[in-house]
Order: structure tokens, then C-alpha cells, then sequence
């Protein structure tokens, strides 16, 4: 009997890495090492190819681009980055960079989910978008899966497993949805 319930317990772990809907937040990725996971705060890996988080430390690009990210999207205006200049660590790493910024709530607009999703979709190899914690992904992510006929509902869920949190409120307006209980 308890064979069979930690084959059982094993098997709803495994569902859970796979599908965002029975996972509060989808794993970090388990093919990037974990130096990379301790200079990259909020890993996600929301689907295949695409990585998402925080500001990465300057040491996590090598790694990264180990693993074969072949592009990092930053949604950090110039204003938060403290003179670093993350285009040139990024592209020191052999990874191509856009810069989508995206300073505040006002700019979670359908127009710059646009920008991103098809900053992604001419993307070379995965993808790693950041903002300073995630929460920035997610809402654009959000609103670009709401674009392309998902169901609010699941648009959220989506941006939530790429990072959403602080700008859900935002989020939730924008996809007609009511506010959180």
C-alpha cells in the first residue's frame, strides 16, 4: 500500500510540473543549473522555450546562454538599471537583447503585449524575459494570451505562473475580469 501511494503521490507531482493548473507557480526549470536559479530570483518556466523572472545577476548570462537561451528580453526601463549595462553582459554571453521598458502599470497595454509576444516569436532559441521580479512578465504575458483567444480566466492563470502578482489588479481590469476576493 505505501508503494502504491508514493506512485501515486510521484505521478501528481509530475501532472503538477506539467500543468500550470494543479501548480500554484510552475517549477523552475530543471535543465538550467542551479548557480543560475541563485542569480536569477523568480525562475519560471512557464512553457517550453520560455524562461521568465527577475533581474538576472550579471553572472547568471553564461549559464544562461549554456542552457540555450539565445535571447533575453528586458522590460526594465533604462531608469531602473543603475548603469548597468545589461545589453552588453547579455550580448558578451553570445545572446541578441531587445529592451521592451515598461516602467508602470500604465504601460500593461495590449500594444506592448503585442511588442512582446512578437519579441519572442523572432527569437533564436529560448527565451528569458525579466523585468526586476517577474511581475511585469507575467502581466504582459497575460494580456498577450488573452489577445490570442484565451480565455481570461486562463490569461491570468498563464501570467501567474510567468510571475504575475503586484500588477494582477491591473491584469484583472484589463481582461474584464472582477477584482480578487
Amino acid at each position: 500500500m505505501k508503494h502504491a501511494a508514493s506512485i501515486a503521490l510521484a505521478t501528481t507531482l509530475a501532472l503538477a510540473s506539467f500543468v500550470p493548473s494543479l501548480s500554484a507557480a510552475p517549477p523552475a526549470p530543471s535543465n538550467v543549473p542551479m548557480s543560475t536559479h541563485d542569480t536569477l530570483p523568480n525562475l519560471r518556466q512557464p512553457r517550453e522555450h520560455l524562461l521568465t523572472g527577475g533581474q538576472p545577476d550579471a553572472a547568471a548570462w553564461t549559464a544562461l546562454a549554456a542552457q540555450g537561451v539565445g535571447t533575453v528580453i528586458n522590460l526594465r526601463p533604462e531608469a531602473e538599471m543603475a548603469g548597468r549595462d545589461e545589453a552588453g553582459e547579455v550580448a558578451a554571453a553570445g545572446m541578441a537583447y531587445v529592451s521592451i521598458p515598461i516602467a508602470g502599470a500604465a504601460d500593461l497595454t495590449p500594444a506592448n503585449a503585442h511588442a512582446l509576444s512578437q519579441a519572442i516569436a523572432q527569437a533564436k532559441g529560448s527565451v528569458l524575459v525579466h523585468c526586476a521580479s517577474g511581475n511585469r512578465v507575467g502581466a504582459l504575458l497575460a494580456l498577450d494570451a488573452a489577445r490570442n483567444g484565451a480565455d481570461a480566466d486562463d490569461a491570468l492563470q498563464f501570467g501567474k505562473d510567468a510571475g504575475l502578482t503586484g500588477a494582477e489588479p491591473r491584469v484583472r481590469e484589463l481582461l474584464g475580469l472582477p477584482p480578487a476576493k
